[in-house]
């Protein structure tokens, strides 16, 4: 089953993209709440090459590495990727209102579809958030 998000951003494409590409943006955004942080996150945007973001709960109480290997890049439209044995699309549309950012990706089978739908949405609201707010 596959899953989508997706969030209009009142920025260029360009800075878009660069702030979802960058490890020093990454970690600024990349959380589903406020009680969450990416610790570090690596990138080697190119076919075959990987990348990674540390998840850490605030407290310390839990962590998870999410990584993966890049399949397809068209910059500035697409970036698809695989995790595990999962794929996920992620598409850059510019428009004359903004950026519209939809992530299309296979749900796992440990959580609800509906959980997995508002953690994506909430991190992907994070990086709106964060893009719109540093000109």
């Amino acid at each position: 089953m596959k899953i989508t998000v997706e969030t209009l951003i009142k920025a260029p494409v360009g800075k878009v993209w660069r702030a979802y590409t960058t490890p020093s943006d990454i970690t600024q955004w990349n959380a589903a709440s406020d009680d969450w942080h990416t610790t570090t996150a690596t990138v080697d945007l190119r076919v075959g090459g990987a990348f990674s973001s540390r998840m850490e709960a605030k407290d310390g109480s839990f962590g998870f590495d999410f990584a993966g290997t890049y399949t397809k890049i068209v910059p500035n439209e697409l970036i698809a990727y695989s995790f595990g044995d999962r794929v996920c699309a992620v598409e850059f549309m510019a428009g004359a209102n903004g950026v519209t950012v939809r992530v299309t990706f296979d749900a796992e089978t440990e959580n609800p579809v509906e959980q997995q739908r508002e953690g994506w949405q909430a991190i992907l609201n994070s990086f709106a958030k964060h893009v719109e707010a540093h000109p």
